[in-house]
């Protein structure tokens, strides 16, 4: 029922997502379920350090928590899930701490770095962080690092379970401990850490066939090989880099199922097209394994626009195509993933369109009159706050719809009463404007203290977040900037600086006493918003001042702006981008990803077309009759489906679920304007090096979406020719490699460094 409206719906909110989805979690690492808490490579720790980092930090929470130790002895007071960096930091810090643990692993210790290739050298970094813990970490071949941890384990008595994977975890209430059934036990605990990480789990091809002894999810020792014809399926790093050892001393097939390698290293890409030249790997593109047979496959591939099928023989095959997130145990444990949509959409639904309804009656609305005649104004407003409160209810119970609802609620009552009194959205009409304003100050001053709030709070939020918590004063200055240019240029020069400036004659004699200048307070806005993102610059009777300013702001500073840095106006000066980067800030990876959403950025073309069009129809109506009607037309037309609806009340309302950028990515003029400046003549550029590990944080964290980590392994430069990038510098910080840097800034190369991956 209405799935015409759900299908799209759900296709639109499913583009946040990455192709391994993460848990939901809270503070301190902490998951939907109360005392259960997640580490490691499930939490989105890339490399060793940072996962023991975590394993560190939760115990140190959890020994600072009222009660911490328990007294009976049948309870302990950690259990944790996987023996890898993160878990084994965790359990001896909790045995520093005198916490009682037990730590289960279903296969061996370290198992992800036991199973990397033979004397695989495993590296350290970040460099610039020193390790947490008490887990010994030093770069060093596998065997050796494997080892020591061994030996840690003996030296500090810890006690382990080998070969004991978890199989289940309940609780009967919040009081009650949790237990945990393995293969072999079942075991009692105040709280669970699980640290299984995701590589433990290689995501397979689901054809027949699979199963049978000679096909391999893994590449153990590449050397045993000699003298046989193998299959290795996989476009990624551990496809090829299978191929090329593989290829030494046999006769490799490579099988992709896409047109070309999109995400590899360039030494491998360089390597494996040199492997290929020489007839030693054989790359076939479009293609795609159906089944296995007692020494022979079947490969589908597209040839001249058909597809067709072969029969090849192999000895042994290899299946590398990445690695799968637990989702079956993590459900079954109660554990919500990011941007899951759970709950009834429709009930949601039908309590929005409730709630406005109601509120509508509550209104003098002409239309509404026949209809509300009956309706006492206070029982209205009573049921629309009921239906608000029922949102509430379900959203609290886990029913995500509703928290769309709720978020479209606010952001329609703040934009659609602040359009200005009388002129309001319905159900507002006639009343939401002045029911906002109080305090002798319309709404539209309400509103823009409220917008500088929000900014300042969740700014400072971001600031500790991305600057100081990381150190990082690249961060630090950008959010200054953001909120110094709120207060000053945004909320302070046009709701009383420039009205003191008129009454005192600080602009001059002339200015304070030209009426037409001195009644134009809100113009102060043109002072840093160019057009046309502050559309109005050149008509509803500007004074000269504001022409002249508008035209060099527009087509000379911002211009030049965009040579030397892009699109940074929009994550450094811009508040409609100010309050994406700070209020959406927390929701910056749930951006929409992928081809589809890139191709979704026409958009702001048509905006900005659109502007222009209305722009020269305004400047040349008194001049030609027939464009006035038009002219007005889509005058009155961007006023409301523009600076209402695609500034305010869509991108705001999806903030929490498609990040803060959709409108400075989709639909800002002037973003667009921006951006072809510094693609025709820019030099904005952020720089790559050889160490990327694929690790996937810069992609993730990017507030529009784009595909950071393709650049970075390919070493390719990131500008504007191809890509919305604001220059927010949130990648840079994210990287645990320091891959990337700013095109100002020198680069930093080094020994490539691979596999940095953290839990068993």
């Amino acid at each position: 029922m209405l799935n015409f409206i759900k299908r799209p719906l759900d296709r639109l909110l499913d583009t946040a997502n990455m192709p391994n989805r993460r848990p939901e979690l809270r503070a301190h690492n902490e998951s939907n379920v109360d005392d259960m808490f997640i580490i490691g490579d499930l939490a989105g720790a890339p490399v060793i350090k940072l996962a023991m980092e975590q394993g560190y930090e939760v115990i140190h929470h959890i020994a600072s928590l009222p009660g911490a130790k328990g007294g009976d002895p049948n309870v302990y007071d950690v259990v944790v899930a996987g023996a890898g960096a993160a878990g084994l930091n965790a359990a001896l810090e909790a045995k520093e701490a005198g916490l009682s643990c037990l730590l289960l692993e279903k296969s061996k210790i370290a198992n992800t770095i036991e199973n990397f290739p033979e004397k695989k050298w495993v590296y350290a970094e970040p460099d610039t962080k020193p390790p947490k813990g008490k887990l010994w970490l030093d770069g060093a071949r596998k065997e050796d690092l494997v080892a020591r941890w061994n030996a840690m384990i003996t030296e500090n008595d810890l006690d382990v379970r080998r070969e004991e994977g978890v199989e289940s975890i309940t609780r009967p209430d919040r009081k009650s401990p949790f237990v945990v059934k393995t293969s072999k036990g079942e075991y009692r605990a105040r709280r669970v850490i699980i640290a299984i990480g995701q590589r433990g789990n290689p995501r397979k091809l689901g054809v027949p066939g699979e199963e049978q002894e000679r096909v391999y999810h893994r590449l153990y020792s590449p050397r045993i090989y000699e003298g046989e014809d193998i299959l290795v399926v996989g476009g990624g790093n551990s496809a090829i880099e299978a191929a090329l050892v593989l290829s030494e001393a046999n006769r490799v097939t490579l099988s992709y199922r896409g047109a070309e390698f999109g995400r590899v290293f360039k030494d491998n890409e360089r390597l494996l097209k040199a492997a290929v030249d020489a007839g030693r790997v054989e790359v076939v593109y479009e293609s795609n394994v159906t089944r296995f047979d007692d020494g022979i496959y079947t490969l589908e591939r597209q040839e001249g626009g058909a597809k067709r099928e072969e029969e090849r023989k192999f000895d042994h095959a290899f299946v590398l195509v990445g690695a799968e997130l637990p989702v079956g145990f993590l459900r079954s444990v109660g554990i919500r993933l990011e941007n899951e949509w759970r709950g009834n959409w429709l009930a949601s639904l039908g309590l929005t369109v409730a709630a406005l309804f109601f509120a509508g009656l509550y209104g003098p609305d002409a239309r509404m009159a026949g209809l509300a005649a009956n309706v006492p104004p206070l029982a209205s407003g009573a049921l629309a706050l009921l239906a608000v409160a029922a949102l509430f209810v379900t959203a609290s119970r886990g029913n995500r719809y509703s928290w769309l609802g709720i978020s479209f609620l606010a952001c329609f009552t703040v934009y659609g009463a602040k359009v200005g009194n009388g002129e309001e959205f319905w159900p507002f009409r006639g009343w939401g404007f002045e029911a906002l304003s109080f305090g002798d100050r319309p709404w539209s001053f309400w509103y823009t203290v409220l917008y500088t709030v929000l900014m300042t709070v969740f700014g400072i939020q971001a600031m500790k977040r991305w600057g100081f918590d990381r150190k990082d004063s690249f961060q630090i200055w950008r959010y200054v900037s953001l909120i110094g240019f709120q207060w000053v240029f945004f909320f302070l020069i046009p709701e009383f600086l420039f009205q003191w400036a008129v009454q005192m004659n600080w602009v001059g004699d002339t200015l304070a006493n030209d009426p037409q200048f001195a009644g134009q307070a809100w113009r102060s806005y043109g002072v840093v918003y160019a057009w046309p993102l502050f559309f109005y610059t050149f008509f509803y009777d500007p004074h000269q001042i504001w022409i002249v300013w508008g035209v060099v702001l527009t087509f000379v500073l911002i211009p030049i702006l965009s040579f030397f840095h892009g699109k940074r106006f929009c994550s450094w000066i811009c508040g409609c981008g100010g309050l994406a980067e700070t209020l959406g800030d927390r929701w910056r990876h749930l951006a929409p990803k992928g081809k589809e959403s890139i191709r979704w950025e026409w958009m702001n073309m048509a905006v900005l077309v659109f502007a222009v069009v209305v722009t020269v129809g305004i400047l040349i109506k008194d001049s030609i009759a027939f464009v006035r009607a038009p002219s007005e037309a889509g005058l009155h037309i961007y006023r409301i489906y523009v600076d209402v609806w695609l500034v305010g009340i869509l991108p705001v309302t999806l903030y929490p679920f498609l990040g803060g950028k959709v409108w400075c990515r989709f639909w800002c003029p002037l973003a667009k304007l921006m951006g072809l400046y510094s693609k025709w003549f820019g030099r904005f550029q952020i720089k790559s090096n050889d160490k990327c590990i694929a690790c996937t944080e810069c992609t993730r964290n990017c507030q529009v979406g784009i595909d950071v980590m393709s650049y970075a392994l390919k070493q390719e430069p990131l500008t504007n020719d191809d890509s919305s990038c604001i220059g927010c510098g949130i990648c840079v910080t994210v990287c645990p490699m320091d891959v990337l840097s700013f095109g100002d800034e020198p680069a930093v190369t080094s020994e490539k460094k691979t596999a940095l991956t953290t839990e068993s």
